[in-house]
């Protein structure tokens, strides 16, 4: 599906440095005249999404760290200093913070939407398998990230969390001894998650790289979910997707300026603009939102060691995808009762994340449990059984009769035999 190049320097200079180094060729190739299917939607638009987003936590967490003090007497002062006194400190917290909220809520769009066109199946399923690294190396440095205030809900959090890798027969006392640097929560521990959570978004940039090489090698899946078979199913990325995902860029800017000018603290928890207090344990522990429905999993098992087996095994399932899925139909366009199951799917993770977010009492234990029962059967049992009994609907014969229609298709390829 790579495109090839038809770059040609102008310049001899150009011509000298595109013969030692293509990168030139190379961009031109992948980003200006690589053959996209031609009825690509807006849902599309959240790969380039995400990765503005990476760039943006990049740049404004660099600018962060000029001015933070990764020390546990100093730390939560200094995140206050940057808000008072650093010169539009406020707005880059402010934007780093909020950003990690929207590079979620575009994550999860994005992965619901290749869940929905079944984007994870055969030729693409290492192109998945490596957004699923992506997803876990961005959960980890979110973690890191909401320690770093040194607030109550970040100091308490990590020691909640942390201590669930004790939990691991044999080897769990000693990785949660790692992790604290001690045998509590403390600086040494503030320091690895400073540490890490820096290392981190290069690495996923790194990876990122190597998901979107991924992608170039059988091309982008479609809404149809049909391949490529004549030149009419594509267009040529540049300029008709570069204008789409500059569109879509600029609405998902205007959302996420909303959230930074209006409500900037919405979606954090009060508790910590609390300073980090070890003798004061806050009345009910949360993570921030976006792991609230796995948080609601590890919950719903009575076993310490059960709730992070299953935790865990609730992202990790999203790896096994292209096998658990039977069907040979990639489009829940084209698959009624997968359609229909999909969404039982979206509303019991939204669940899940209300659970997640209630104390562990009363009839919220009981529903998180049978949410969490039927996550893990909708995986494992309720997926591999459509695939063997549901039929499918016709398929077009291809992606231009999916956008055309067979007529105006032939009509037009009528028109050009004449």
């Amino acid at each position: 599906m790579s495109g090839s190049s038809t770059y040609v320097p102008k310049s001899g200079l150009a011509r000298w440095f595109e013969s030692r180094l293509p990168i030139v060729g190379l961009i031109h190739s992948s980003f200006i005249v690589f053959p996209t299917p031609r009825n690509l939607n807006y849902w599309w638009t959240f790969g380039g999404i995400l990765t503005f987003m990476l760039v943006a936590q990049i740049v404004t967490g660099v600018v962060l760290v000029m001015h933070y003090t990764p020390e546990t007497t100093l730390a939560f002062a200094s995140v206050e200093h940057i808000m008072r006194d650093v010169n539009y400190g406020w707005l880059l917290r402010y934007a780093h913070a909020n950003g990690a909220s929207m590079f979620f809520i575009a994550v999860y769009i994005h992965m619901l939407r290749g869940l929905y066109y079944g984007s994870y199946k055969a030729p693409r399923e290492v192109l998945w398998i490596i957004g699923v690294i992506i997803y876990l190396l961005m959960m980890a440095t979110g973690f890191m990230g909401y320690v770093l205030p040194w607030g109550q809900m970040s100091f308490w959090g990590a020691t909640v969390i942390t201590s669930l890798f004790s939990a691991i027969p044999f080897v769990g006392d000693t990785i949660t001894t790692w992790l604290w640097g001690g045998f509590a929560v403390d600086n040494p521990t503030l320091n690895r998650f400073f540490s890490l959570h820096y290392l981190l978004p290069f690495m996923i940039a790194g990876v990122v790289v190597l998901h979107i090489w991924a992608l170039h090698v059988p091309g982008s899946n479609n809404p149809a979910g049909l391949d490529v078979k004549t030149p009419k199913d594509t267009l040529p990325f540049h300029p008709y997707f570069t204008i789409k995902d500059g569109f879509g860029l600029v609405c998902f800017l205007v959302f996420f300026s909303w959230w930074v000018f209006y409500v900037p603290n919405y979606l954090g928890h009060a508790d910590n603009y609390i300073e980090a207090n070890p003798m004061q344990t806050p009345a009910h522990i949360v993570p921030e939102w976006y792991y609230l429905p796995f948080y609601a999993i590890l919950r719903s098992i009575p076993s310490k060691l059960g709730g992070v087996i299953a935790m865990f095994s609730a992202i990790l399932v999203f790896a096994f995808l292209p096998w658990l899925d039977t069907s040979r139909v990639r489009s829940a366009a084209y698959r009624p009762v997968y359609r229909f199951f999909f969404w039982v799917f979206v509303v019991c993770a939204l669940l899940l994340g209300y659970i997640g977010a209630q104390p562990p009492e009363g009839g919220y234990v009981l529903a998180g449990q049978l949410l969490t029962a039927y996550y893990f059967l909708h995986f494992l049992v309720i997926l591999p059984l459509i695939g063997l009994f549901e039929t499918p609907r016709e398929l077009p014969a291809s992606i231009a009769d999916a956008v055309l229609g067979k007529h105006e298709v032939a009509a037009t390829a009528s028109a050009t035999t004449h």
